[in-house]
């Protein structure tokens, strides 16, 4: 069965694999599929995204599925450019060492900034901008794959004041795919909620405003939140019967 991997099996498959850091880069982060590093690029600040090698799978599947995500992954963020969804901007993709790096967004994620404003008028007008977001994402055919409010970013101007949020900017889409069926798109919600109920006090106030927006926004509303209601349905049937 997969392993959960430490910090002694990463350093051991740098090693075997080839650590794809260069100087100045700081681990910000690691999850079950990469790691995130802090970095300067261009004159700018970045931040490097890089799928390490799963020791438990075969290597040539392994290999095959990291390029494929990071491909996937890049081809999302350049799809949500052309559909002018607020995304980081991409400086470089390395599908040879399964590595990405996009601009670092100066700011703070939603799920903080609610946390820090909840009595704030600007809460309910930031989840109406999630609600577009997702709408435009979903028009686009795409969906996101993980959308909670630590998956989206409130650019701020540095020195700026704790309760501005001068745009709304989506990231992480290492589960993005072009999934345009309103079962997916569903799905894609139901995560969002789950995330928000598990996450929010106030949860029902925040996907209430989302999904007004989202309603209001979206060409494909109708079949998606139709399609949402199953969803939850099998979700309930999941948490009473496992």
């Amino acid at each position: 069965p997969p392993q959960i991997q430490g910090p002694m099996e990463t350093a051991r498959e740098e090693a075997e694999e080839g650590d794809p850091r260069g100087a100045g880069w700081e681990l910000i982060s690691q999850g079950a599929e990469a790691r995130v590093f802090g970095l300067e690029m261009f004159g700018m600040a970045a931040v490097a995204k890089h799928r390490f090698a799963k020791r438990y799978r075969v290597p040539e599947l392994d290999a095959r599925l990291r390029r494929e995500r990071t491909v996937q992954e890049v081809r999302c963020l350049a799809k949500c450019r052309q559909a002018g969804i607020p995304v980081p901007a991409v400086l470089m993709a390395d599908t040879a060492r399964y590595l990405i790096v996009v601009e670092r967004i100066h700011g703070v994620t939603v799920k903080a900034f609610v946390e820090r404003n909840r009595s704030s008028p600007r809460i309910a007008s930031l989840m109406a901008e999630m609600g577009a977001v997702i709408a435009k994402l979903h028009d686009a055919g795409m969906t996101h794959g993980d959308l909670t409010t630590s998956n989206f970013m409130c650019r701020q101007r540095p020195g700026g004041e704790a309760d501005e949020c001068d745009e709304l900017v989506a990231i992480d889409f290492g589960l993005a795919g072009f999934r345009p069926a309103p079962e997916d798109k569903a799905v894609d919600l139901y995560v969002l909620e789950r995330a928000l109920v598990s996450t929010h006090l106030d949860s029902r106030d925040l996907l209430d405003a989302i999904l007004a927006e989202y309603r209001r926004r979206s060409k494909s509303a109708s079949a998606a939140l139709r399609r949402l209601e199953a969803v939850r349905a099998r979700g309930r049937k999941r948490e009473c019967f496992g």
